[in-house]
């Protein structure tokens, strides 16, 4: 159970990010209720696909590829667009991740690969790159101007 919740404290935040930020690089209005919503259900699925014996890393491409959909049948962005700033949000979070995990290592003089034996230190330090995507989304949003009537519905 205590998984289950530690992998919610940081994917629900992440993965808000991620979609937020997907959002406002395609100029669509960040309208956070649709984000948190679908954010729950792709936690979900996340979490089940991890759980599921099949080759690590496949939750990340079945997340891409659900963001991308859930963008391409509720907003009037064009599919290859949406793969585009799927993957660039994806690209910005791998670099964050990388970032954070060396900067927590070299402040704790501890090996960065170390996070990762430890799932309650993996969700914890994943919780500031995760926040970090939030606010990028929101800088993004700010900067880039929405387009009006992106949203379908």
């Amino acid at each position: 159970m205590t998984e289950i919740l530690l992998f919610c404290v940081q994917g629900i935040p992440e993965v808000s990010g991620i979609i937020a930020c997907s959002l406002a690089l395609a100029r669509v209005k960040l309208r956070w209720g649709m984000i948190l919503v679908f954010t729950g259900i792709l936690v979900m699925v996340t979490y089940m696909i991890r759980h599921m014996p099949v080759t690590f890393g496949l939750h990340t491409v079945a997340a891409i590829l659900l963001i991308a959909l859930f963008i391409v049948l509720f907003t009037r962005v064009p599919p290859s667009t949406s793969f585009i700033v799927v993957f660039a949000t994806y690209a910005v979070l791998a670099l964050l991740e990388v970032s954070v995990y060396e900067l927590f290592g070299r402040l704790l003089n501890i090996e960065s690969s170390h996070f990762t034996f430890n799932p309650y230190t993996r969700m914890l330090i994943g919780l500031p790159h995760a926040l970090m995507m939030i606010v990028i989304a929101l800088v993004i949003a700010r900067y880039r101007k929405p387009l009006e009537g992106m949203w379908k519905i």
